[in-house]
This record gives C-alpha cells, structure tokens and sequence, in this order.
C-alpha cells in the first residue's frame, strides 16, 4: 500500500501545470535571460588585460623604447604598444583604439588619456595603470639622472636597485574557485527554484485535509493512516522536488556553461536539500487551519520572493546590505542558506563551512515537518 500510494502521489505532482511553469520552464527562462544579461561583465570590468596606448616620440628615446619593448612582450604583457606621429594617435585615443597617449621627448614622458567622464570602470583601471607607470618611469629617471650628477660610482647599485623587483608581500591565492561575482545570482535562481517547492508541500497538507479539498475528504474517510498517507505524499512531492532541481541545474551548468566549480556533484546535493527544505515549509504553512488555500499560497509564493530578494537574487550585493546590519538574518533566511552552500563550495577547499549550512537546511525541514505534523495529525470534522 505504502509504495502504492508513493507512485501515484509522484505521478499527481508531475502532471501538476504550476510545476511545469514554476519548477521547469521558469529557471530555464531567468537564468537564460541572467546568462545573456551578465555575460562577459566579469571580464571586462574584473580581470586584468593588456593595456593598448600609443606612443609618440619625439628626440633621442632609446632607454624609454628598451622599457616600453620589454612590457609589450609576453603572454603577461602590460601594454600594447602603437608607435606613431602625433596625429594618427589623437585618432587612435579618439576611436578610443588607445586608452592614452605617451608622449615621450627626450626621454621625458608625458601622457594623454581620454576623459574620465563617461568612461566604464575597466576604462578608468587602464587610464590608472598608465598614469602610475608614467610618474614611476619619471620619477626612475629623475633618480638616475641625479645620480649621474652627484654620484656616478653608484650608478650601477642604484640601476640594480631600481630594476629589481621589490616584494614586500607575496600574493596567495585563497581559493581556486571562480571569482565571478555574477555567479550570485545563479546561485540564489537555484535558491528559488528550491523554495518553490513550498506549492507542491502547500499540496501535500490541502490533499489531507478533508475541508480544504475533495482529495483530502476521502483521505479522511481512507482506511490508510493518515500518517502513512502523509509520508508517502511528502517522499513524492521530494522526489519531484529533487527531479527538477537536477534539471534546472543541469541546465544552467551544460546548456548555459555556468561555472559551479569542479564539485559539481556536492551542487547536485545542496539544490536538493534545499527542496526539501522548500516542500518542507510549504507544509507547514499549508497546515496552518485558519488559512484558506488561496491565502496560504500567497503566504508561500511571498515567502519565497522575499526571501530570494534578502538574498541578492533581485539585487546582487544586498545580501552584504543584510550581513551589515542584521547578520543573524542570513543565518536564518533559507534562500541565503541555500545560496551560501553553493558559494561555500566554489570558494572554500573544504567541506566544514558546506556541511554547516546542509545542517541547518536539514534542521529547518525537520523543525518544519514536525510543525505540518503536529497540525494534521489529530484534525478531525464533524462532517465532510
């Protein structure tokens, strides 16, 4: 009887059109719309690219040509170099080919950039990196020039000195996961989609309740326990849950290459506690006897969006806005758990701060389980 009741309560949610719609077709929509919306922004404003400036010489510039040869070369390269007369680079900064001109007279150097007005954040990073190199290549020559004048013997220590790579610090690199900023938004889509297994929990108690609908009425008068018949209603609802985040997952990480990071498997893990947690909810609120059906669904579809909107899926950093001024709420916003398990994996090599977070996944849909079943388990009617 048990397995009776688990296969046709699994068929009921999966013909059910709102799960086709919110659980199928809508993650597909958002996050296609997220992918053609955010591609290429973490490239161009975030990582590091060879800065293109073109040169004008002027006089005698054999030690600037030797510098500026030598940080053109390379796959690291830090500019992209363009020799050419005055005029051919005002129209290469002016079809903004160029982010400067170095104006290089006798070895003096002097730049022009483009206005910052207007300009994207990459734009000004370049226009930064070309100015602090002009004033350390001045500010070198200076002390070159003065040592030739006043101490000529300790021309070579200083040369040695200034050509010599000073590092005060080395640079560690804390995670090797992607540091795609973007990727919080795919992160909370998940979120949502796992939280909008709350309608099919919000079935699972409207189902059993002989009130609120014609299923729940000859459940009610149904030989099997009503604990049973909830069980088997709850593991369906997770298998469908479980099902469909696996879909939306597998979508965004193979049709739109999504980068969740090489534990690609522990994603898997986290999107479906998360249903849980989201089917979980929604069975206790559809539990709660003074609410209608309508107004219960209203409560959970509210839920749902209040809490992906805590969690940056509307605004990206306003769960930094919440960790600010009320950290406890990230804590206990399920959307920003959900959301900060898949963060954990990409950015942390070990699983502690993972593991914490599936915990306290687990715990709410324990504590909301327990809730839904406490409210439907001794529900009775004087008639049905």
């Amino acid at each position: 009887m048990f397995l009776h009741n688990l296969k046709y309560e699994f068929l009921q949610n999966i013909r059910a059109r709102s799960l086709i719609l919110w659980l199928i077709l809508f993650p597909i929509i958002l996050g296609t719309f997220f992918k053609v919306a955010f591609s290429g922004i973490y490239e161009t404003t975030t990582v590091f690219s060879t800065v293109p400036v073109a040169v004008v010489e002027k006089g005698s510039n054999e030690n600037f040509r030797q510098v500026m040869e030598s940080l053109s070369e390379g796959d690291d390269a830090l500019f992209e170099t363009y020799y050419s007369d005055e005029e051919s680079a005002l129209k290469l900064l002016e079809e903004k080919k160029v982010s400067g001109i170095l104006y290089a007279v006798d070895e003096q150097v002097s730049i022009t950039v483009v206005s910052a007005e207007g300009g994207t954040s990459a734009e000004g990073i370049r226009r930064t990196i070309i100015k602090s190199f002009v004033e350390q290549y001045n500010a070198n020559r200076s002390i070159i020039m003065d040592t030739i004048s006043h101490s000529p013997e300790k021309l070579n220590d200083v040369v040695s000195e200034l050509s010599e790579d000073m590092k005060c610090n080395e640079n560690i690199p804390l995670t090797n996961g992607n540091h795609d900023n973007m990727l919080s938004y795919f992160y909370n889509l998940v979120a949502m989609v796992a939280l909008l297994g709350s309608d099919l929990g919000l079935g699972i108690a409207v189902s059993s309740q002989g009130n609120l609908s014609a299923i729940g009425a000859r459940k009610c008068c149904s030989p099997t326990r009503k604990i049973v018949s909830i069980i088997t209603s709850m593991l369906g609802c997770i298998a469908v849950q479980t099902v469909c985040i696996f879909f939306s997952i597998s979508f965004l990480a193979f049709v739109l290459q999504v980068d969740f990071g090489a534990k690609l498997p522990m994603v898997y893990l986290a999107g479906s506690v998360g249903g849980v947690l989201g089917v979980s909810f929604g069975f206790a609120i559809g539990s709660v006897s003074k609410l209608g059906v309508n107004a219960k669904g209203t409560v959970t579809t509210a839920f749902t969006l209040v809490c992906c909107f805590f969690s940056g899926l509307m605004i990206g950093n306003m769960k930094a806005v919440v960790s600010t001024y009320a950290p406890w709420f990230n804590e206990i916003n399920p959307a920003a758990v959900i959301s900060d398990s898949l963060y954990c994996l990409n950015f942390y090599d070990d699983y502690t701060r993972f593991t914490q977070k599936i915990i306290t996944m687990l715990v709410m849909s324990v504590i909301f389980m327990l809730i839904g079943f406490f409210l439907t388990r001794r529900r009775k009617y004087a008639s049905l």
